[in-house]
């Protein structure tokens, strides 16, 4: 398929996981590919570029948006970050800060530096890789709910200013994926537990996020904007 053929997409933590499935499906699609991630020398797909930038740094997000203003993106994804469990009143400050940082600081920034020229040549799709907890949410995950369910009112509120101007907006909030981390994080025993509350009765497949973000940046969604979408198997719905 060639429906991305000449467009230019961003993609932040594509290294592995949702992120990488998301920047091989958009590659796939005909998309020229900037991809980043947080270690130097990374090797990925060829002829992608890639760049090592650290969101838990202002000064690298602030300079690696001030290199996207320079460039004609298309379309940006931004899929990087971080989450850390704990009881609500023994969060320390500086583990929420980071994570607001990572997780909405980051894709503020980015988007500020790419929107503007969306919206002069009259088509531009940013989409945010929210969370299911950024529709619902759960016990120790005050730091991770506060941030993405940021990120679905900054989608809300950018996607009512330049809608008309052919730039679409939106956040995917994916339920339980099946990643590498996922693994390392919850074991076979918790994976089959897990399964049991979700109504498709598995996980989903990083693929099938990237199919839903690929669609939401691509020419064939002309209408659908200012959503947070969740891709969970109808977890948060049951």
């Amino acid at each position: 398929m060639t429906v991305l053929a000449g467009k230019l997409a961003v993609v932040t933590g594509a290294t592995r996981g949702i992120g990488l499935a998301i920047a091989q499906r958009l590659a796939a699609d005909g998309a020229r590919m900037l991809v980043t991630g947080t270690q130097l020398g990374q090797e990925l797909e060829s002829g992608w570029a890639y760049r090592a930038v650290d969101f838990t740094d202002l000064a690298q997000i602030q300079a690696f948006a001030a290199e996207l203003v320079g460039l004609e993106v298309d379309i940006l994804v931004n899929n990087a970050g971080i989450n850390k469990i704990a009881p609500f009143t023994r969060i320390e400050p500086d583990d929420f800060l980071r994570i607001q940082q990572v997780n909405v600081t980051a894709p503020f920034l980015l988007t500020q530096a790419v929107v503007a020229g969306m919206c002069a040549r009259k088509w531009g799709r940013i989409v945010t890789i929210s969370s299911i907890w950024g529709r619902v949410s759960k016990a120790e995950r005050g730091s991770y709910s506060t941030s993405k369910f940021a990120v679905d009112g900054m989608t809300a509120a950018l996607a009512a200013e330049v809608a008309e101007y052919g730039v679409l907006a939106n956040c995917v909030a994916p339920g339980f994926i099946d990643t590498e981390l996922t693994r390392q994080v919850l074991g076979e025993d918790g994976i089959a537990s897990l399964v049991k509350q979700v109504p498709a009765r598995r996980l989903g497949k990083p693929e099938e996020v990237a199919n839903l973000v690929a669609w939401l940046a691509g020419p064939e969604n002309s209408y659908v904007s200012g959503q947070n979408i969740a891709i969970d198997g109808g977890f948060t719905r049951v």
